[in-house]
């Protein structure tokens, strides 16, 4: 069994698609409309995740409610770390996620949403967050799992491990 790691799918979420970073490019250029953004999601997901791999999905998974719907065309056992646009009910996510949490630690790393305050990175080996779509933190303890960050596919845990530790062994 191997662990992914991805945040900020948003699916169902047409006006993601419209969203723009500081030089007004596109945050989100394989598509420019949900339906289409969802499906090349769904694709990339499936191509690399096996039924039986874990999936720690870092928050913002889907709105409008309906679009949770999408998680059951996706492989894996699935872990939700809520994120800030995650409101619905308990109950509409736990049929889909194997467990629910705020936050995890696992291996040493802080797997969260929102990256954590800077004054509380250091009692861990780094903090693997979403929320920030294509923006990053200019500290080699954060690593950003946005869809925007990862080109839309879950990215293996143990290759952020590596990208976190070699950089924060540099300093």
């Amino acid at each position: 069994m191997r662990r992914f790691l991805i945040s900020d799918t948003h699916f169902g979420h047409d006006a993601v698609y419209t969203f723009t970073d500081s030089n007004g490019d596109r945050i989100r250029p394989w598509a420019t409309d949900s339906a289409t953004g969802d499906q090349v999601m769904i694709d990339r997901w499936n191509s690399i995740v096996a039924p039986e791999d874990k999936v720690y999905h870092l928050g913002d998974v889907a709105f409008p409610r309906k679009s949770l719907s999408i998680l059951d065309k996706l492989n894996g056992k699935k872990v939700l770390i809520k994120g800030n646009h995650d409101m619905f009910d308990l109950k509409d996510y736990a049929k889909h996620f194997k467990d629910i949490r705020g936050a995890f630690e696992y291996k040493g790393f802080i797997l969260t949403h929102v990256p954590v305050h800077p004054t509380q990175i250091g009692r861990f080996k780094g903090n693997i967050h979403g929320h920030l779509h294509s923006n990053v933190i200019d500290d080699p303890s954060y690593f950003n799992v946005s869809v925007e960050r990862i080109n839309a596919t879950p990215i293996l845990f143990e290759e952020v491990a590596d990208i976190l530790t070699t950089s924060v062994h540099q300093l």
